[in-house]
Formats: structure tokens, C-alpha cells, sequence
């Protein structure tokens, strides 16, 4: 009896998998934390302080995407009630976040101009941008083997914005399939405006160049900037060799060696490590080995007292960073009247929720494990026949 009353309480529980309007207005109903989320957005302004701004709330745009991509501009909200009661009637597939303007956001028409007063300084890093560099998964696709590159990314953008900008209130989050958001909301860098905001970002920005472009990233002067020197010892140049090189199976084929080789200026010594790695491709190396072999190899190649050339001895850097440094969205960073999804969003694509990461424990994250909108209702489920079951004894 209770073998049977196991599985008709699993059959009762079990959420069919999937993404819907349904489930997404229990989830509004019942776990999207409004009372935080506006808190967060508030910074204060809640009309419980001497001083604050009680229409700073009400001045920010959020953005609706409806069912069917029905899209809403220009929503604003004055209280936490107002907001959490627009969410749960028009039960939004996604929720982006705008800037406070001078005026209440809904106010926008006509010839009216939006003008942002202030913005959370945000990054947007996107794993499909990697493309070009993981040979696992493509597109939004992501595993195991190539999420750690938006781990290298959190873990240096994390450092210098507060190592090198003094900024502490920083806030990471998963997209909900393919990347990660940065949400950092200082009073400081709120306040920036769009010329230093383009400054911040060009900082970080050392991977440069379109599709047809065959070398990204150029490393000039007689030492590497303070800030890219520490990226590359503390972090770049340990995850590339222990981690990236036997993952993505770099050296492991031509077609793969040949794209490192065509990163190197002198043709002549492109060529004779091609010779070489053809050579012994029938050689009793394994695949485990043949990666870090053929990169030792092209290490002491190019860094040997005979190459005299500084572009050649800054070339083994240069393939290390072209291969894992992180790789933003420039024109997101650079404008405060920019868009970003709220934390908190179910992706509609995966049914995953947007939440947050700890830049301190960033190695244990996951996204192949983070709860989706069925399992979360599953619980719920769950729950409810517990509380049922204890109430009925």
C-alpha cells in the first residue's frame, strides 16, 4: 500500500515539462520575490528615509514581452503592490530593466524625450560569442566543458571592477540559457554618464575586430597592462593550459592547431610546426597528451632565446587570451538607456529562472542544474500534499 501510495503521489506532483502561461502566473503568484526586487531598484527611495526621492521608482521604464512577443514599453511603478499586481495580470514571458528618466516612464509620448538620470553600470557576456573557440556546443548551446569560459569571465571582470574601480555592490546573474549579466549598482557607477561608461568598457576591452578579422587581440608595449598581467597569471594562463586545452581538444586535429598556428606573425615558424605536428600525427601520443605536448612545443618555439622579436614572445600570450578572455557587449556597457533582463525571469527557451551567481563560489555554478519552471512547481506540488497529508493525521 505504500509502494501504491508513492507513485499516485509522484503522478499527482509531476509537472509535465515545458513553459507556459499557466505555470509562469503560479510562479508570479507564488515565488518571484517582488518585495526584494523592488527593494533592489528602490536604493532607498521607499519613502521610509528623511530625504529620499519617493518618485525615483516610479521614474525607472521596466519592459513587458508578452505572449506571442507582444511588447510593452514605458511601464512604471510607484509601490511594490502596483508592481507586483501588473506582473501577476499581464503574467510577462520576460521582464527587462530601463533607467529612472526625469519623468514617470508611462509619460513618454509624443515628443516627449526619454532622458535617463542614472543606470546600473551592466555587462552582458554571451557564451554563443565564443563560437569560434568551443568545439562542444555552438549557438546557445552550453555544457560543462564550455560554460567555464563565462566562469574566467565573472572571475576577472568581478576583480577589476573592484580591485581597479573600487566598486562593491555587484550583482551576477544567469541569463536563464547562454550567458551571464552584471549588474553593478555603486551610487558611483549609477551616476555615470554614457562617455564614461564607453571608457569603463573600453577598459576591459582587448578582444576586438569582426568576423573577417583573423587576429582579435594585439598586445602592444614592452609589459602588459597591470590589470592584463594579473588576468593572465592569476587566471587566464592556469585555465587555458589545465583546463581549456584537453576540454576543447585544441592541438587535437589540423583543422584546430591550424586556426593557434594562423595566430602566429611569422609564417616561417607557422610552417615548421605544422610540418612537425603532421609529421608525427600517426605517433603513439595520446589524446590527453598530444594538446599539452604540441603546446609546449609552440611555447618554446616562440619564447626561445633566438626570437628576438617582442611580437613573437608576446605571441604565446596573445593565443591565451584570444582563446579566454572574456568577450562583452560593447554597446550594452556604453548606454544608460540600455535594456537588461531582470534576475529572477524565466527564460521562455529553457524554463530555467535568471538567478544569481556568487562571483566567490562562480566554480561551482552550474546552468545544466539551475531549477526550471517545472521542477519549481513540482515542488510546490509536492509541498502541498505534505502540508495535506500532516493536516489530515
Amino acid at each position: 500500500m505504500e509502494i501504491d501510495g508513492q507513485h499516485q503521489q509522484e503522478a499527482t506532483t509531476a509537472v509535465p515539462h515545458g513553459f507556459n502561461a499557466d505555470y509562469l502566473r503560479i510562479y508570479y503568484g507564488k515565488l518571484f520575490p517582488h518585495g526584494d526586487f523592488f527593494k533592489w531598484l528602490s536604493y532607498g527611495n521607499d519613502g521610509k528615509h528623511p530625504g529620499c526621492d519617493q518618485s525615483f521608482v516610479g521614474r525607472r521604464e521596466f519592459s513587458f514581452t508578452l505572449e506571442n512577443d507582444i511588447y510593452l514599453r514605458f511601464q512604471s511603478f510607484d509601490s511594490v503592490a502596483e508592481m507586483e499586481n501588473s506582473i501577476k495580470e499581464k503574467c510577462p514571458f520576460k521582464i527587462d530593466i530601463g533607467p529612472p528618466a526625469k519623468r514617470h516612464a508611462y509619460a513618454q509620448s509624443g515628443n516627449n524625450v526619454f532622458v535617463p538620470v542614472e543606470r546600473e553600470l551592466i555587462f552582458d557576456i554571451d557564451i554563443s560569442d565564443y563560437d569560434d573557440v568551443r568545439y562542444c556546443c555552438s549557438g546557445a548551446d552550453v555544457c560543462k566543458d564550455c560554460w567555464p569560459l563565462m566562469t574566467i569571465a565573472i572571475k576577472i571582470l568581478d576583480a577589476s571592477l573592484r580591485d581597479d574601480f573600487g566598486f562593491n555592490h555587484i550583482l551576477w546573474a544567469y541569463s536563464g540559457r547562454r550567458g551571464v549579466h552584471c549588474w553593478v549598482c555603486d551610487s558611483r557607477a549609477r551616476k555615470l554618464n554614457n562617455e564614461q561608461r564607453a571608457a569603463i568598457a573600453d577598459y576591459f576591452r582587448v578582444y576586438k575586430g569582426g568576423e573577417n578579422t583573423m587576429k582579435k587581440v594585439s598586445l602592444t608595449g614592452p609589459v602588459l597592462h597591470p590589470f592584463l598581467a594579473r588576468s593572465y597569471t592569476d587566471v587566464l594562463k592556469c585555465f587555458f593550459e589545465d583546463k581549456l586545452l584537453l576540454s576543447q581538444q585544441l592541438f587535437a586535429s589540423e583543422e584546430r592547431y591550424r586556426k593557434i598556428l594562423d595566430l602566429i606573425p611569422d609564417e616561417n615558424i607557422a610552417s615548421e610546426l605544422h610540418d612537425k605536428w603532421q609529421g608525427n600525427r600517426r605517433s603513439s601520443i595520446s589524446k590527453e597528451d598530444v594538446n599539452a605536448t604540441r603546446w609546449e612545443q609552440l611555447k618554446t618555439t616562440l619564447q626561445s632565446g633566438k626570437q628576438k622579436a617582442q611580437g613573437l614572445r608576446r605571441c604565446v600570450e596573445e593565443i591565451v587570451f584570444s582563446y579566454t578572455y572574456p568577450r562583452l557587449d560593447m554597446e550594452v556597457s556604453k548606454h544608460m538607456n540600455h535594456l537588461l533582463k531582470a534576475p529572477f525571469c524565466i527564460h521562455p527557451k529553457t524554463g530555467r529562472v535568471c538567478v544569481p551567481i556568487d562571483p566567490n563560489n562562480c566554480d561551482d555554478f552550474d546552468p545544466t542544474t539551475v531549477p526550471t519552471l517545472s521542477q519549481l512547481l513540482g515542488e510546490l506540488n509536492a509541498d502541498g500534499l505534505h502540508s495535506n497529508s500532516e493536516n489530515g493525521k
